[in-house]
């Protein structure tokens, strides 16, 4: 395992020619990017972060009073899997309101919590939907392509993460789950189109590429973006969604709050003409976003065998 610094994005010239280029190297060869100057108030960042700490210190009774169900996933839950493995992790998801099932809890007694977790909501939107027209250009896609997706509601959802000291952290040199003691996360790659993740100064993120696991450096001030499952399928494998993890430590705590953008249950994607050369065929056929993601999400609860995957979709 090495230390690397992944590629870095100023969000101040995304509009210049060098920039997206750079971006679109990031995410054909890294499919990770740190994004600095993201304008994102330092001031919400840091109220986030203490929102977090105070929540996961309630005591766990008072944590399980909201607690994600197999029919509502919103709430606190500290026993999810990856890879059919046991994550060493406690978790708290929120998105919007969606039909009878979808409701967001809260816990009472910490109000600054939901004010925290909404507010980088919004933020997080509004930044994905700005790259997400961005990558759309670089791979030559007319203007609100990708973004129609999301249209008329989007799935996307914030995940507030607490990794506590583990006695027993393992982690494996290669792709494999741990034997005997843990990691935080285990390997995976994200489903949706692209995440944005604010994490703490602790390091913790790997990223594997070219056969061995990079520990990524946390930036001061730097939101980290990796491109997930529906860019891979856009862009026909010239992005990757790459495959990481999240290592336990046996010496300290760390937080980190992602943001999954995610489309429309109803939306289904697959390569776009722009990126399909002339005489080749699209890698994959079409997928649901709604089917997709409800048999991934089952895997969160309990083995139901191996994960779907897009390479399930291959052509």
């Amino acid at each position: 395992m090495s230390e690397s610094v992944i590629p870095v994005i100023d969000y101040a010239s995304l509009n210049e020619q060098s920039t997206r280029l750079a971006l679109d190297e990031a995410c054909r060869e890294w499919g990770f990017f740190q994004l600095v100057n993201h304008e994102m108030p330092a001031g919400e960042i840091a109220r986030l972060l203490d929102a977090i700490r105070s929540f996961f210190s309630l005591p766990q009774l008072e944590k399980a009073k909201i607690s994600r169900t197999d029919q509502n996933p919103w709430g606190f839950f500290d026993q999810e899997l990856t890879k059919n493995t046991p994550d060493w992790k406690e978790i708290f998801d929120y998105g919007p309101e969606y039909g009878d099932t979808h409701i967001p809890v809260w816990p009472e007694q910490l109000p600054e919590f939901r004010q925290a977790i909404e507010a980088f909501y919004q933020n997080c939107e509004t930044l994905a939907f700005e790259l997400t027209e961005v990558i759309g250009a670089v791979l030559g896609a007319s203007p609100g392509l990708l973004s129609n997706l999301f249209q008329p509601e989007h799935t996307s959802f914030v995940r507030a993460n607490y990794y506590p000291v583990c006695p027993n952290p393992e982690s494996p040199a290669d792709i494999s789950t741990p034997m005997q003691g843990h990691q935080g996360i285990n390997h995976h790659t994200d489903s949706g189109l692209l995440t944005i993740l604010l994490q703490d100064a602790a390091p913790g993120l790997e990223v594997y590429k070219a056969g061995s696991w990079h520990l990524v450096q946390p930036l001061a001030d730097a939101l980290v973006v990796n491109v997930g499952d529906i860019a891979q399928v856009l862009s026909n494998d010239s992005y990757h969604a790459t495959l990481h993890r999240v290592r336990a430590s046996s010496t300290s705590e760390r937080y980190s709050v992602p943001f999954f953008f995610n489309p429309s249950y109803s939306a289904s994607y697959q390569p776009l003409r722009s990126v399909v050369e002339t005489g080749q065929r699209p890698l994959y056929s079409a997928i649901n976003w709604g089917e997709f993601r409800a048999s991934r999400a089952a895997g969160d609860y309990a083995d139901i065998g191996e994960e779907i995957q897009i390479s399930d979709f291959r052509l």
